[in-house]
């Protein structure tokens, strides 16, 4: 039974996504605030919704503080819709973003698309070895030499994406979409930040560049 956190201060809505959720057969756990989320980690979540505006301790916070810790895919539910916002939620380790109203309808099916997700990426049992970069995709890591690289999720999913597909070009909404899970307009930032990011750890440990910029189009893993 797939075991879903859901994290919001509103007790209406976290009664009303019980009740919808146990319907469809989830294990729902609930909490109030971050203090009590992290609580609720060691039952190991499957998927994990979470409020941005909290009292005492906000989901962006809770989730960088969680990301390198907690695996599943993390969905934001807020009220808040400026581009800014958005870019921050991802950044800090969110894998979605769901603004208040939704409908049940909508959620379920960002749900259902991460959890698939997850479950392709779970029965992926090969690596992939180009110049002394290995990438294990079981495992998730990206390794050079001795040193595994610390990455946040979304930045070893643009690896991930495009080692799997060396040569072709990818625009950043295109990236965006594969790697986050929806409709990335107005959001290529992101991709600019964590492709960035991505070229600085990888440089720290070798001048082999991987990842390609193709001006106006996007980006490439070189073969």
């Amino acid at each position: 039974m797939t075991k879903l956190l859901i994290v919001d201060d509103d007790r209406a809505l976290l009664t009303m996504l019980r009740s919808h959720f146990e319907m469809k057969k989830y294990e729902i756990l609930t909490a109030e605030n971050g203090t009590e989320a992290l609580e609720k980690l060691n039952a190991r979540p499957d998927i994990i919704l979470l409020d941005i505006n909290m009292p005492q301790m906000d989901g962006l916070h809770l989730c960088r503080l969680i990301r390198d810790k907690v695996s599943c895919p993390i969905l934001f539910l807020t009220a808040k819709v400026e581009e800014d916002d958005r870019v921050n939620g991802l950044l800090s380790g969110g894998d979605d973003y769901i603004t208040k109203p939704f409908s049940l309808k909508e959620l379920d099916a960002r749900i259902t698309a991460h959890l698939k997700r997850e479950q392709r990426r779970s029965v992926s049992s090969n690596c992939f070895f180009q110049d002394g970069l290995v990438i294990d995709y079981t495992a998730k890591t990206v390794q050079i030499g001795d040193t595994c690289l610390e990455l946040t999720k979304a930045e070893y999913g643009i690896i991930e994406f495009l080692s799997m597909n060396p040569g072709m070009v990818f625009d950043k909404e295109r990236i965006y979409e594969r790697v986050c899970g929806y409709d990335a307009e107005g959001d290529s930032r992101v991709i600019t930040e964590l492709v960035r990011r991505i070229r600085n750890k990888l440089s720290a440990l070798t001048e082999t560049e991987y990842i390609e910029t193709v001006w106006g189009m996007g980006y490439r893993w070189i073969k």
